[in-house]
């Protein structure tokens, strides 16, 4: 004996069963996936580029002071740098690189900020262990990788992706790639070029 899905569906000859119901359920799951991946790539596409007006973002470093960016346009250039993970090979590398250069980035008046997911728990012990001189902002929402379009896709991490922005607010040079070594070597003369003007 077959149960009745009630009068209305009786005589219905496209009266639903539970495989056309579970059918048309992952569909509709399947769609909201695509488009969540979708919107990823998007935001990806939307990485600022040199000459752009940079974001102006603010978030909490590791200490939890408030960082502003419009608090240091005009008065420095800054190297806004995002990256995956605290404490990671090729992250400690850019970081450390970027430590051992500090005292000529000061000297071209260059302000580091490095950028990740990570709690500022996680940046206070990756600058501890590494003696990082420059502050890491906790990016923990992903709001400021957001605004830059370096979020990995579908992922809560952003890419390795640094912006040299200058006294004007521009964005003078990007460098996107996944090596350290080419962000190292690109932002050292990038901020040499932006030196000389």
């Amino acid at each position: 004996m077959t149960a009745s899905v009630g009068p209305a569906f009786d005589n219905c000859p496209f009266r639903p069963n539970l495989v056309d119901m579970k059918a048309i359920l992952f569909s509709i799951a399947f769609c909201i996936f695509c488009g969540v991946l979708m919107n990823s790539a998007l935001l990806a596409a939307e990485t600022p580029k040199a000459g752009d007006k940079a974001p102006l973002v603010e978030a909490e470093n590791q200490d939890g002071k408030a960082w502003k960016l419009a608090d240091a346009v005009g008065k420095q250039i800054v190297l806004l740098y995002f990256y995956p993970k605290d404490d990671t090979p090729g992250c400690t590398k850019e970081a450390c690189g970027l430590r051992d250069r500090m005292e000529d980035l000061k000297k071209d008046n260059v302000q580091v900020i490095g950028v990740s997911f990570d709690s500022a728990e996680s940046h206070q012990k990756f600058i501890a262990k590494h003696s990082l001189n420059f502050s890491l902002l906790a990016d923990t929402d992903g709001k400021i990788a957001d605004a830059y379009g370096v979020r990995a896709a579908g992922r809560n991490m952003a890419r390795r992706v640094s912006f040299l922005i200058g006294l004007d607010g521009k964005i003078a040079h990007v460098t996107d790639t996944p090596s350290a070594d080419v962000h190292l070597s690109e932002v050292r003369d990038a901020v040499a070029k932006l030196a000389r003007k």
